[in-house]
């Protein structure tokens, strides 16, 4: 059995069927990224939440305490002790108020005894 295609048209098949599923996938990738924190919950899950949710005792639990927006931005673009500094490049204003106001509704974490 032949193959009906010269090397050089073969070989633009090739590139062109390795290419266009990378540059799909690329382009998803990003689309992900543009809409990464779509919601304050998200973003406290996916970020704040590794040493910030009660059960993990890493960083001060955030849940319940009330902390309004203005602070918690100064907090994150700034850091604190050992709280990373995160620039807006990463988190935007607009996010972190989305935080404040995800944390507002929040009820405090029961104390254990």
């Amino acid at each position: 059995m032949s193959f009906p295609l010269s090397g050089a048209a073969a070989k633009r098949i090739f590139v062109a069927g390795v290419v266009f599923p990378c540059a799909v996938l690329a382009s998803a990738a990003q689309a992900q990224q543009a809409s990464q924190w779509e919601s304050g919950e998200h973003l406290y899950e996916r970020v704040c939440g590794h040493c910030h949710k009660p059960e993990v005792g890493v960083g001060p639990v955030l849940e319940g305490r009330g902390l309004p927006a203005v602070y918690l931005q100064a907090i994150v673009r700034n850091g604190f002790n050992a709280m990373p500094a995160f620039p807006a490049s990463y988190i935007d204003d607009e996010s972190i108020a989305k935080v404040a106001e995800y944390l507002s509704t929040l009820p405090a974490p029961a104390v254990q005894q």
